[in-house]
């Protein structure tokens, strides 16, 4: 059994002569993304602070209001018109935000996906999010191979712009928001759930063959399940190989608070396609944030009572304060080895829940943690042996520690990430530092957003590290040979 001196200290050792495999800046992605309105135009520049290496466009329909732009309903608005025909398609508007992304994202890379936003529109009300009639599903099949023609291919007055990663559909498994039967629709419940699932399948299968019947070297996947529903999966790769296709990834969503159960997942859905014969399918984590217990999850966030909108907004527990920065910063350095292909962050608006600031534009505790993870993906190339003894206590309960060097070596960097350990004092040693490199460190916790703080490491590379409260905190500290 754990004693509670145990508990309060956390032993962590680095040794930067050990490498143990290269940055995958592929796993710091996100779904935030420019917009058309003019108004906000200082969030390009918290989006670039914040270094991803490349960005999702769900959702980017809800962040442009009044325009019609990605969704397949606005780039094609009416079904009964000839897909073939360039007439027929709304490209202006999506053509402007993809090429603000490539003019001014520092991560330009694309995952573009063909489908719907989300649709808040409650239980009997559908739009947007209604399943299409059957009788359809060539004709949108047929209208996402024009969309992905129109940008890599150049019709219709379009672009040959490489974008590789396109997605059928998102969450088609969510209720009554994204896959939806008609409000007037009577099967019992479990009925419905494999109706819907078996028009899905149908629908994902056609709508694959049809893409890489023409576009073989792009890689065509998804559907961006809300979480790895692995006979939701199995059920989509029996339908595919009934029309002799395979998808060239599979992607998911985790929105949780134990960082573990995202990596669990990664493994299992390897596992998974690699049971499937699916061993050259990418797997991709394409929507993930912190959602906390605390304050009740999704319910907490959009509850109209006041003391649970208060947990969810304020202090170190709320959803984008210094426990949802630490969890992020424990996933970041935890996908790095990982078999994950790709990862998304999600953010989307760049205020509210799913932002990096509020509406008065005071920045989050999760945009520090975000921007110092950017910098280090930017800055540093290899990741060395490092080791934290400060296990979970509960689920969700972990100190993460991430060593770091620079490709020319004369730069080394040590992250350590506590979230929600109540550990009090963190004992380190380094190892392979070269002689004459000087440290510094930085702190990130409740009261500090990546404020400078003195650090002393021994000749035997030891040193302590004190937190200032029994909050989540980050320290990074830095060591780095004088320039030549």
């Amino acid at each position: 059994m754990l004693t509670i001196a145990a508990l309060l200290a956390v032993t962590i050792t680095a040794d930067f002569n050990e490498k143990v495999g290269a940055i995958r800046p592929e796993l710091h992605g996100s779904g935030f993304g420019p917009t058309i309105c003019s108004c906000p135009q200082a969030n390009i520049d918290i989006i670039n602070e914040m270094g991803f290496s490349s960005t999702r466009t769900h959702d980017w329909a809800l962040l442009n209001e009044n325009e019609r732009v990605c969704d397949y309903f606005h780039i094609f608005p009416l079904l009964h018109r000839d897909p073939k025909d360039p007439a027929n398609y709304v490209f202006g508007p999506t053509d402007y935000l993809l090429n603000r992304v490539r003019e001014e994202l520092t991560g330009k890379n694309l995952l573009f996906r063909l489908g719907t936003s989300i649709e808040h529109s409650g239980p009997k009300v559908h739009f947007n999010s209604l399943i299409p009639d059957e009788k359809d599903f060539d004709t949108i099949a047929e209208s996402f191979a024009a969309t992905m023609r129109h940008y890599n291919k150049g019709w219709a007055n379009g672009h040959e712009w490489g974008i590789k990663y396109w997605e059928i559909w998102n969450e088609p498994d969510g209720r009554n928001n994204m896959w939806c039967l008609p409000s007037d629709d009577t099967t019992p419940a479990n009925a419905a759930e494999g109706k819907r699932q078996a028009l899905f399948a149908k629908f994902f299968a056609k709508c694959l063959k049809r893409l890489k019947s023409e576009f073989p070297e792009e890689k065509v996947g998804g559907p961006a399940l809300c979480s790895l529903k692995k006979p939701y999966f199995t059920a989509l790769f029996e339908a595919c190989k009934k029309e002799g296709v395979k998808p060239d990834f599979i992607s998911w969503h985790q929105y949780t608070c134990d960082p573990e159960n995202i990596k669990r997942c990664a493994t299992e859905a390897r596992k998974l396609c690699d049971a499937h014969g699916l061993k050259d399918c990418e797997i991709i984590l394409d929507e993930w944030h912190y959602l906390g217990r605390e304050y009740g999850g999704f319910s907490g966030l959009r509850s109209s009572d006041k003391n649970r909108r208060k947990q969810a907004w304020t202090g170190p527990g709320s959803h984008n304060g210094i426990d949802s920065s630490c969890f992020n910063l424990v996933v970041l350095s935890g996908l790095q080895t990982s078999p994950l292909d790709r990862a998304y962050y999600y953010g989307c608006r760049m205020t509210g829940a799913w932002g990096a600031i509020d509406a008065m534009r005071n920045k989050y505790k999760v945009f520090y943690g975000l921007k110092l993870f950017g910098g280090l993906m930017r800055d540093y190339k290899t990741i060395c042996r490092s080791k934290s003894d400060g296990k979970p206590v509960n689920m969700g309960y972990q100190v993460s520690s991430f060593a770091v060097k620079s490709e020319d070596g004369r730069k080394m960097a040590l992250l350590v990430s506590d979230f929600r350990s109540k550990a009090k004092e963190f004992s380190i040693e380094v190892k392979g530092v070269p002689e004459g490199a000087k440290a510094r460190a930085w702190v990130h916790d409740y009261t500090r957003d990546m404020e400078e703080v003195p650090v002393e490491v021994g000749a035997d590379g030891k040193f302590t590290f004190t937190k200032a409260d029994d909050n989540s905190a980050a320290l990074f500290v830095e060591f780095a040979l004088p320039q030549e």
